[in-house]
């Protein structure tokens, strides 16, 4: 097994372990009901998790995204309520949380306020906006064909799961093998090094948020057409979700590592947390707990590979930096 995909086989391994723990103790668990229902409710986790990926890579943080989902998601309620056709609806999504990705990375990348303070700021800027515009109503009476983009619903998880995995499978193929990829690595692991070789950090860092925010629209979109209303309250605690399964996955916080395929991995085992609980008639006050437990073990395996290092590793590493 090699060291770079350490963390992706051992979230692998919890995964096979809970659905055996589960097939034995509550065989209900698998039934495609209930199987349709985890992949509908992650599927917007999944597709917001590829870009705060991106965001992380670069030692960056987006704690917006919650609040940007929420607007997001009534805002396409709206549009669609309107009458728009569903391409307009999507592309007025995307557009518009590309526009609220970039507004914090202009903040992030060209005039260098630390993300944490910027994406506070508009996760608290954007709920109460969105309170205020919506006085805490429900977009309702969404059109029957924009529910489920108006296929039957028994094909709309399908098509969900078909665009998630095109986008893990494209970002990830992007990561590896174009130079833009390579180069959201190079920002996240040494800045300066990244600005001697010739890259534009500051370009990379403001790219990065947009994708982030282009990619939340396409989210909430997913998560409003599974409705026939769309609450003014969505997306509570989704920030702490995403950058959950993203640090479990294995990307460090500190960027430079980690893997699109490691944060699905992370994006499905939180998201089989809850619904297990419930099977095995446990609290599901239960689940923050163990959701916290588990990103705790993430963070102490990450940090005891970092001060305690493979000999053979640190040869490598030196090896191939002469080389270079």
């Amino acid at each position: 097994m090699s060291s770079p995909h350490i963390r992706e086989w051992s979230v692998a391994g919890a995964i096979a372990a809970l659905c055996l723990a589960m097939a034995l103790l509550a065989p209900g668990y698998f039934r495609a009901e209930n199987l349709s229902a985890m992949l509908l409710a992650n599927v917007p986790v999944l597709v917001i998790a590829i870009g705060m990926t991106l965001v992380i890579l670069t030692a960056e943080i987006d704690i917006s995204v919650g609040s940007m989902f929420a607007v997001l998601s009534v805002a396409t309620g709206v549009l669609a309520k309107a009458g728009l056709p569903i391409g307009l609806v999507a592309l007025a999504a995307c557009l518009a949380g590309a526009v609220l990705g970039s507004l914090n990375g202009g903040l992030v990348a060209y005039l260098r306020v630390p993300s944490i303070v910027v994406t506070l700021a508009a996760m608290v800027a954007l709920r109460d906006a969105l309170r205020w515009a919506t006085q805490g109503a429900w977009v309702d009476g969404l059109p029957l064909k924009f529910q489920w983009f108006g296929l039957p619903q028994s094909f709309y998880p399908v098509i969900a799961l078909l665009i998630a995995g095109a986008l893990v499978g494209g970002a990830a193929w992007a990561l590896r093998n174009l130079a833009a990829g390579r180069a959201v690595y190079a920002t996240g692991s040494n800045p300066e090094a990244a600005r001697l070789a010739g890259l534009d950090t500051r370009r990379i860092v403001f790219s990065v948020f947009t994708l982030s925010g282009a990619l939340t629209g396409l989210a909430a979109l997913l998560n409003a057409a599974r409705f026939s209303q769309v609450p003014s309250n969505s997306g509570l605690g989704l920030e702490m979700k995403v950058i959950a399964a993203v640090v479990v996955g294995g990307t460090a916080i500190t960027g430079g590592k980690g893997t699109i395929f490691g944060t699905a991995f992370g994006v499905v085992l939180l998201g089989m947390v809850g619904p297990a609980l419930t099977f095995l008639g446990i609290n599901a006050y239960w689940e923050k707990a163990i959701q916290g437990g588990i990103i705790l073990a993430a963070i102490v395996t990450d940090a005891s590979r970092f001060r305690f290092p493979l000999r053979g590793r640190k040869h490598a590493s030196s090896t191939a930096a002469t080389s270079a």
